[in-house]
């Protein structure tokens, strides 16, 4: 069993910096490839960045500003976030699986429970 577990969220002004980190449970962390979603209020969930073999995938929101990394001994993977804006607020969901990283949801095998980012203008 697969479990992912996010922290780091919170409430910050706009232009500042949070960093979140997912915990990822099990043996075979470093074959995963990783990924980070949000979802606002009614709205749906969507992508943001994800992580695999040492390639990154940005969603267009995040580019130039959002981070991720992972620490293989830590079975930890890390989302930096940096020059946040009102619209970043959101719950940030961590998210693995053992495929090719794709935008989609329904894509990925395994997800955090999330943690609740807040930009303040």
């Amino acid at each position: 069993q697969v479990q992912l577990v996010e922290s780091g969220g919170g409430l910050v002004q706009a232009g500042g910096s949070l960093r979140l980190s997912c915990v990822v449970s099990g043996r075979s962390f470093s074959t995963y490839t990783m990924g980070w979603f949000r979802q606002a209020p009614g709205k749906e969930r969507e992508f943001v960045i994800s992580w695999s073999g040492g390639n990154t995938l940005y969603a267009d929101s995040a580019k130039g500003r959002f981070t991720i990394s992972r620490d293989n001994d830590k079975n930890t993977v890390y989302l930096e976030m940096n020059s946040l804006k009102p619209e970043d607020t959101a719950g940030y969901y961590c998210a693995a699986n053992t495929g090719v990283p794709r935008p989609y949801t329904s894509t990925w095998d395994y997800w955090g429970q999330g943690t609740q980012v807040t930009v303040s203008s």
